[in-house]
């Protein structure tokens, strides 16, 4: 734990983390003060939640009225008066939504949107991220005017100058990522404004964790040169896990991705959608197997049974009613179910055998070895899942804990620390990046030769082949920060006008190819990340006409594509020269050109 720098800004800051997950959330922040050393606090105090055991977190729950107006939050929305006000006005609640907002294309065979909580009518995920981050910055802003001496004076100190950190987990991508910004702004966080988008910062479960991590003391050990070490941000929704390696080269020491990060859909609620089903099944036929009860005994076994929950050779407990509630034949005494350990372990057993999988292809991919295994997040406090994970981990000789006994705050916490520090230098591309072309056909080509009936004429005279694809970056490969990845491609048209906006989508390839070359050799593996376009109506003035077969005149344009993969978000350019000098447009709206590869 290396002692921070003071803060060499002119004026106070306010840095607000924000961690929105799936079954709780969370806020971190620190007021930055010219000159003095940065410190993170957290926010302990919610609206009817009671702090216990240093508990930082609400649920992210949302109730909203029959005409989609938010009526309660986190806390608020369990107490029984508001329970029952929702039961007799009939309004909705809103609960796991943001599993909503998963890429469509991550691995995810034992979950589909029926199996989800379903989202308000008049809702979509991003109104919903949108009223609760509205929410969340309502409560950095009571607990600071509260909690500080002279609150209210040191919230007005800030004015705008407030930055904010989202955390997304590791499996969520640029169109996820473009969601949370705009949610920011819907929220009236940040101005939609370059100046107002540059106040919000992105970073992934995963390196939150990381950052976590290294403030804590006892993990210290383990961040050693030389040595590789591996967190797992066992969460609500998903299990987010990452590699780094330690480089003491430099001071303050940094870290690079020594493997592409992992997200698997298995994060504790899906033990308790495992558990519903498995209640369905095991109660068929009691007089307590009614929905209601089912739906009772599902919250219970939430809220108590699965933290419970550390030794398959002992049974669980689920209560659910009263004294007067028995069901011999089921278990069932004193309106208590009673279930065998064995079976509730198979509850937990495919989220934990998810972790394994990833942990060992972290192992197997690895570009250093891994020694240390740091466990984080709200399902990481599960004795059982620590214990299943050791009992895997400890005869490879690795190094497994839990940083401390709260490892639910780690994410908002580290997401400031990420802010403060920003300790990783390089990260990995986890999959092969590039664009959709066309190449100029080449007879000799066996792969040409069978896409022949497609090929496309140009203006010039040649003839072009569509649907390759020309990667840009590969999957695996370590990305600095500051590297530029950059591939040329030309456009022909017959019009110059043609020529005033250039414009071509960034793919990414998810197979297991090291080189794809053809789009529609496996279309399933090839989707669209982004749109790169630039107006280049200037240098289009300026370009010479051509001749091409029989005389046809024709303009070409050539451009470069310009990719950093080295931050949290993607960033992707479009650059020409103009006048002799270098000129970039940043991404934009989809806008279709035949593209070829030079």
């Amino acid at each position: 734990m290396t002692e921070r720098e003071p803060y060499t800004g002119s004026t106070r800051k306010l840095v607000l983390a924000f961690d929105v997950g799936t079954t709780y959330s969370g806020i971190s922040y620190s007021i930055l003060d010219p000159g003095e050393r940065p410190v993170i606090n957290d926010v302990t105090r919610f609206p009817a939640t009671d702090r216990v055991g240093g508990n930082s977190k609400i649920p992210t729950i949302v109730y909203y009225d029959g005409e989609g107006n938010p009526r309660s939050f986190g806390g608020e929305a369990l107490q029984e008066a508001i329970v029952e006000r929702a039961e007799e006005e009939e309004w909705v609640k809103a609960e796991w939504w943001k599993l909503h907002l998963r890429p469509r294309n991550m691995p995810s065979v034992h979950i589909d949107d029926l199996d989800i909580p379903p989202l308000p009518p008049f809702k979509n995920a991003i109104d919903i991220l949108t009223d609760f981050l509205t929410y969340l910055f309502q409560c950095a802003r009571t607990y600071i005017e509260e909690s500080h001496a002279n609150g209210p004076d040191v919230w007005a100190s800030f004015g705008d100058n407030i930055d904010f950190v989202l955390s997304h987990p590791n499996g969520w991508e640029g169109p996820q990522q473009a969601q949370i910004r705009r949610a920011a702004v819907q929220a009236g966080l940040v101005p939609d404004t370059p100046e107002g988008q540059a106040r919000i910062r992105l970073v992934t479960e995963g390196e939150a964790s990381l950052h976590y991590c290294l403030e804590s003391r006892n993990t210290a050990d383990g961040f050693k040169d030389d040595v590789g070490v591996m967190v797992i941000d066992a969460g609500g929704g998903t299990i987010d896990i990452t590699s780094y390696y330690m480089t003491s080269s430099v001071s303050p020491p940094t870290l690079h991705e020594i493997a592409p990060a992992e997200c698997r859909l298995q994060g504790s609620v899906f033990v308790t959608l495992r558990a519903e089903q498995y209640l369905h099944e095991k109660l068929q036929g009691s007089r307590f197997g009614t929905k209601e009860d089912i739906a009772l005994m599902k919250a219970e076994f939430d809220k108590t049974t699965k933290l419970r929950f550390n030794n398959p050779n002992d049974p669980s407990f689920i209560r659910f009613g009263t004294v007067r509630d028995r069901d011999l034949e089921y278990n069932i005494r004193s309106g208590q179910l009673k279930l065998p350990g064995n079976e509730v372990a198979t509850l937990f057993a495919p989220s934990a055998e998810a972790i394994i999988a990833a942990v060992e292809e972290q192992r197997r991919v690895a570009t250093q070895p891994i020694s240390h295994v740091f466990l984080v997040g709200g399902f990481g406090a599960s004795d059982w899942l620590f214990s299943r994970l050791k009992e895997h981990l400890d005869p490879l000789g690795l190094q497994f804990c839990r940083p401390d006994g709260h490892t639910n705050k780690a994410v908002a916490r580290g997401a400031v620390t990420f802010y403060l520090d920003h300790r990783v230098s390089a990260r990995v591309a986890k999959f092969t990046y590039g664009t959709r072309c066309a190449v100029e056909f080449d007879r000799n080509d066996e792969e040409h030769l069978r896409r022949a009936g497609s090929a496309i004429p140009r203006p010039s005279g040649r003839t072009v082949i569509p649907n390759a694809f020309s990667a840009i970056l590969r999957k695996g490969i370590a990305v600095a920060e500051t590297k530029e990845f950059r591939k040329d491609f030309i456009v022909e048209c017959a019009e110059r006008s043609t020529c005033d906006t250039i414009a071509t989508e960034i793919v990414c390839y998810r197979g297991n190819s090291p080189n794809p070359r053809w789009a529609d050799s496996e279309p399933a593996m090839f989707s669209n990340l982004c749109t790169v376009q630039a107006d280049t109506s200037r240098v289009s003035r300026t370009l010479s006409p051509r001749r091409g077969f029989a005389g046809m005149q024709f303009y070409r344009q050539q451009f470069s594509i310009v990719l950093k993969f080295g931050l949290t978000e993607l960033e992707a350019q479009i650059s020409w020269v103009e006048d002799g000098e270098e000129q970039r447009g940043p991404a934009a709206v989809v806008f279709d050109h035949v593209v070829e590869a030079i």
